[in-house]
């Protein structure tokens, strides 16, 4: 899976720890895969922006780019907004785009959901909060 990068996004804030946490989780996810370049891109305030991080993919190879959303559930911005700053179909959440001259397939992942492994870390804060 080499030639599948994956775009690691965030939301983006004035303060600095929304763009913290997704390039260490970038890192993370870079140190425990088999895909190919992982990149970050923010939807606000951050950059590099999400058209920028889809470009930061040139010259990498890659055929396909998923789009992670680091976000707990759906709503407007997994729904509407990255899709249109993705420039996809966001019923169907993928679409092939030519970003530097090659097409390269788009697709958008689901946000982090409800997940037992999300359960324990809410746990483990909630018990990091009586020490």
């Amino acid at each position: 899976m080499k030639d599948v990068g994956i775009l690691v996004m965030g939301h983006g804030s004035s303060l600095p720890f929304n763009k913290e946490l997704v390039e260490t989780l970038a890192q993370m996810i870079g140190n425990n895969n088999d895909f190919g370049p992982i990149r970050t891109a923010y939807l606000n305030m951050n950059q590099p922006d999400i058209p920028a991080g889809l470009k930061s993919f040139q010259g990498t190879g890659v055929k396909k780019i998923i789009a992670l959303p680091i976000f707990l559930a759906n709503g407007v911005h997994t729904r509407q907004d990255i899709p249109h700053e993705l420039g996809v179909d966001p019923e169907k959440r993928r679409g092939v785009l030519n970003i530097w001259g090659d097409e390269v397939e788009i697709i958008c992942a689901e946000p982090l959901g409800v997940d037992e492994c999300i359960a324990s870390l809410a746990t483990k804060r909630a018990k990091e909060s009586l020490k």
